[in-house]
């Protein structure tokens, strides 16, 4: 990868004429954790990243601009690129070259440990669907373990948050979107 995680967080920002301060409002992260991240400094959880992504107007995946873009009608047959970088999780976008898309699939591997951050919520819906590992997802201060061939789909307005609390990676499908779908 050409760039890192951090240093296209800071050129769009840039672009978009956004300060740290207007970030950190419209993420509830602070200052100083954008900016830690923004010098490499720090890693930054696949959560936290939605939240500046969603901020910055784009999707998560424009900051792994490594992924593999094809044709309009995406077929992947296992092979795709993933972006690994100072963080607890490696990220594969598994999208395709979709204008406008209304969802977005990620095949997302959780490090061993990664560590609980505070549930959050925003607009949109979430479905994940464990491969390999164990996934302790937060639900509405409820904690549940989901193993290989579990799945959930839920209203992401509901407070919520995963980690991996064990010593093994955690492997799962991650699939987003912004905006409830009517």
């Amino acid at each position: 990868m050409d760039q890192d995680v951090g240093s296209l967080i800071k050129k769009l920002r840039k672009s978009k004429k956004m300060t740290l301060k207007e970030v950190s409002e419209k993420t509830d992260l602070s200052i100083s954790f954008i900016s830690q991240v923004e010098r490499s400094l720090c890693s930054i959880t696949l959560h936290s990243l939605r939240k500046i992504s969603e901020a910055l107007g784009v999707s998560p995946s424009y900051f792994f601009p490594d992924t593999i873009q094809m044709d309009k009608n995406m077929i992947r047959r296992g092979t795709y690129k993933q972006a690994e970088h100072k963080s607890s999780f490696i990220y594969s976008d598994l999208s395709g070259n979709v204008s406008n898309p209304i969802f977005v699939p990620i095949l997302v591997t959780l490090l061993p440990g990664d560590k609980r951050e505070t549930p959050f919520s925003h607009a949109g819906q979430e479905f994940i669907y464990v491969t390999e590992g164990i996934l302790t997802i937060i639900l509405d201060n409820t904690e549940y373990d989901l193993f290989p061939g579990d799945s959930i789909h839920m209203e992401s307005t509901v407070p919520h948050n995963w980690f991996n609390k064990t010593n093994k990676p955690t492997n799962f499908i991650f699939v987003s979107s912004n905006a409830l779908i009517v």
